[in-house]
């Protein structure tokens, strides 16, 4: 399980995002805020849940791109999840991001590239691809192994660098992250949120144990 301590990306490097690998851009300066900067994305903007919204539970997971006990996760017990109640409309879930470093920041930035409903077909690919596009040691490299996951979801390489270049949604996503991380005190990923209490990874038997407990069955 990743640890991490609170904030985990500086705001500086949030906006470094925007391009700097590839282009002749400079970073806006280390001393703007989130708050001094006005972002056109809005919170409802940056979830995007899956399943029943009218269900008696809620689960909000809280994982990171470049963990790769998230990755083993979303490889397993997520897809038991998603058949037996988010498929079934039996719960809601929701994916919040947590960024340990920019390369996961960018993963997000390129998995809201194609908007919400690409959103999750994206993400799986980047949890099964994360080896790949997350092993180089070269920031151009995986920004380069970012866009072809963008390019085999559909995206051309003008869509996807003017998503990375997007300044406002890099502030925007790691201000939504830092808020949302520190009021449900999250200390580790993946950790979930379910109907407001907290619990750590867990296999999918005690987690569907959980669920069904919270469900009355």
């Amino acid at each position: 399980m990743n640890k991490f301590v609170l904030p985990a990306i500086a705001i500086a490097a949030a906006l470094g995002a925007g391009g700097w690998w590839y282009s002749s851009q400079s970073a806006p300066a280390a001393t703007e805020t989130a708050s001094s900067a006005a972002s056109p994305i809005q919170a409802q903007e940056l979830d995007f849940p899956l399943g029943n919204p009218d269900a008696t539970v809620t689960v909000v997971e809280y994982s990171s791109f470049t963990c790769p006990h998230c990755a083993t996760f979303h490889q397993g017990p997520y897809e038991q999840l998603k058949a037996e109640f988010i498929d079934t409309g039996r719960i809601q879930y929701i994916k919040r991001e947590v960024y340990f470093d920019r390369y996961g920041l960018w993963a997000g930035m390129v998995a809201r590239c194609g908007g919400g409903t690409r959103y999750h077909g994206i993400v799986e690919m980047i949890y099964e691809q994360q080896r790949e596009w997350a092993g180089a040691n070269d920031p151009a490299q995986v920004a380069e192994n970012l866009r072809r996951l963008g390019r085999q979801a559909g995206m051309n390489d003008a869509e996807l660098n003017a998503c990375l270049e997007d300044a406002d949604t890099a502030l925007a996503l790691t201000e939504f992250y830092q808020a949302n991380a520190e009021a449900d005190n999250i200390r580790a990923t993946p950790s979930f949120i379910i109907n407001g209490q907290p619990y750590q990874n867990m296999p999918y038997d005690e987690f569907a144990r959980v669920l069904n407990e919270k469900l009355g069955g």
